[in-house]
């Protein structure tokens, strides 16, 4: 009886998950739909989900009238510029806090931790204030957009850090016995044995700065310049709106994040599994 009590428990469990993940599909279902819709199609009455006449050529007319591949190589370089040296730089400083040995270590972890708590929106003036000719002059440049984000996170800091802290310290001893300096043992043994976790703040990174919104908005000038975000953005009008074409170029947009989920899930388990195995 106990036992099938936990069998049909298990069984309301995977018949709620799957449930959900269905649910959770529908708005992507009918962003698909939208996209190969007509103008007229997108607002009858009832909806229908499947269009009698697919429009394929929506996913066109978005190259044809947005430059949108201007937008995904600009979205692309700033991306992956970012996930690089944001990575290196989290796991540097991961590293110092959790091998070195310095006065305050511990406490300074704790005030860069605290910066979580601070909202983007009360930094937000001040970042702008930073940017614009009066201080570097980065206004409407792509550096405005790399370099602030590629100086580290507290959370990917913390997230390699507790990575690290389960890493054998004999490893290391070993390699100081050998002559390695720091550098040549964070570069040469622990970035290594790190690739799980690593592929995990990668993905987080990229997936943060590709949908970055606000912060492009603000600095972006000229078109020539727009990420996709703010692109996407640009194709609602203020009096009217290309349903059809806004979905197909949100459809695009996203495909570069699930293939990317697609070819790393296996450092995504991996990391998750091994992630805050020590304190």
């Amino acid at each position: 009886m106990p036992q099938m009590t936990k069998s049909f428990r298990d069984g309301i469990w995977t018949v709620s998950l799957v449930l959900f993940s269905l649910l959770s599909l529908v708005p992507f279902l009918w962003m698909v739909s939208t996209s190969l819709k007509t103008r007229a199609e997108v607002f009858t009455y009832p909806p229908v989900l499947i269009p009698e006449d697919p429009q394929w050529h929506n996913y066109i007319e978005v190259f044809e009238a947005f430059p949108f591949a201007r937008y995904a190589l600009n979205t692309a370089f700033v991306t992956i510029t970012v996930t690089i040296f944001q990575t290196l730089t989290s796991a540097m400083a991961a590293y110092a806090f959790a091998r070195l040995v310095f006065p305050g270590r511990d406490r300074l972890f704790l005030l860069y931790l605290g910066t979580l708590m601070i909202p983007s929106a009360v930094t937000l003036i001040p970042s702008y204030i930073l940017m614009t000719d009066k201080f570097l002059g980065w206004i409407n440049t792509f550096a405005a957009l790399i370099v602030p984000a590629s100086l580290g996170g507290a959370f990917n800091t913390f997230l390699i850090r507790q990575f690290f802290l389960s890493l054998p310290r004999e490893l290391e001893d070993a390699a100081l016995i050998d002559g390695a300096t720091p550098f040549q043992i964070f570069f040469k043994i622990i970035l290594p044995l790190s690739k799980s976790i690593l592929a995990i703040v990668s993905i987080f990174v990229f997936i943060g700065t590709w949908n970055s919104f606000l912060w492009p908005l603000l600095m972006m000038r000229t078109p020539e310049n727009y990420v996709l975000t703010v692109g996407l953005s640009a194709m609602q009008g203020r009096w009217n709106t290309r349903w059809p074409e806004l979905m197909a170029g949100s459809l695009m947009s996203m495909a570069p994040i699930i293939l990317l989920l697609i070819l790393f899930q296996r450092y995504v388990e991996e990391g998750l599994s091994f992630t805050g195995i020590k304190s």
